[in-house]
């Protein structure tokens, strides 16, 4: 099998050290935006990690302190001509979105510098977010007579609620680090959003990684149903945890005041 490093792309990077995968987007001329050949390189490499059984974590992260990613590379929305293309269009980026939301081990996104349209369409596909002091993100479509397509309606409003996200996306209005950390649009902010995000990934690492899979499935199966379904979607993950060699090996260790061994079994 062809290891993560030996990936031959064109505007897609891929750093593997032991559990934690980097992926970046690296177009740094055009602030790594996303045109159809770095999604579709995106898209192709979240399949080959997902057959990696060796990564833990997945970092996502764009070249250069510039730009995570600025968004969709606009010169393309030239091709767009009838409500079928446009349609087309934003199926497409929401499949790679999708993709990157359902992996079964945890997504971290490393912002640095601007994360505008697709780009934080993007970082909201992942599990949580790590923004540079310096990182700027927006979803400024509405300038474009447009709206955010890649998914950023639904998963902005069920991050931050529907109030906060309107205000970002009718107003097209830039928030900094550290007013995004404040609404839960980001989960942490460093000097180094890379360096961060490793040390996040270092500590999801330690713990159970079937157990890390069922929760990410339980929210967001859950955030779709109501509070008695999803109430039975914990109650299923619950019992499937239960079952795995992990549960056995946390709970020895805890009842020993030893460390866990976890196998992913």
């Amino acid at each position: 099998m062809t290891h993560l490093d030996e990936l031959d792309f064109s505007t897609v990077q891929i750093d593997q050290h032991g559990p934690i995968a980097v992926l970046t987007v690296n177009r740094p001329q055009a602030l790594n935006a996303l045109n159809a050949e770095t999604l579709s390189e995106i898209a192709q490499a979240v399949d080959m990690i997902v057959e990696d059984a060796e990564v833990g974590v997945l970092i996502i992260t764009g070249a250069g302190d510039r730009a995570f990613v600025a968004g969709a590379d606009i010169r393309e929305f030239k091709q767009v001509q009838s409500v079928y293309d446009g349609r087309e269009l934003a199926l497409s980026g929401q499949d790679v979105m999708s993709r990157i939301a359902t992996l079964p081990i945890p997504v971290i996104a490393a912002i640095n510098g601007y994360a505008l349209g697709g780009g934080l369409e993007l970082a909201l596909a992942c599990d949580l977010r790590v923004a540079a002091t310096g990182a700027r993100l927006g979803l400024p479509e509405v300038t474009l007579g447009v709206l955010p397509g890649f998914g950023g309606t639904q998963r902005l409003s069920r991050l931050i609620g529907a109030g906060r996200a309107l205000d970002l996306m009718l107003t097209a209005r830039q928030v900094r680090a550290d007013e995004a950390l404040g609404m839960g649009l980001v989960n942490y902010v460093a000097d180094d959003a890379l360096q961060k995000a490793r040390e996040v990934a270092e500590v999801i690492l330690k713990n159970a990684p079937i157990a890390l899979s069922l929760v990410k499935e339980a929210v967001r199966r859950g955030l779709d149903t109501g509070l008695d379904a999803g109430l039975e979607i914990e109650a299923d993950m619950f019992g499937l945890a239960t079952a795995t060699k992990d549960f056995q090996e946390g709970v020895d260790a805890f009842l020993n005041k030893r460390p866990p061994a976890f196998q992913g079994e």
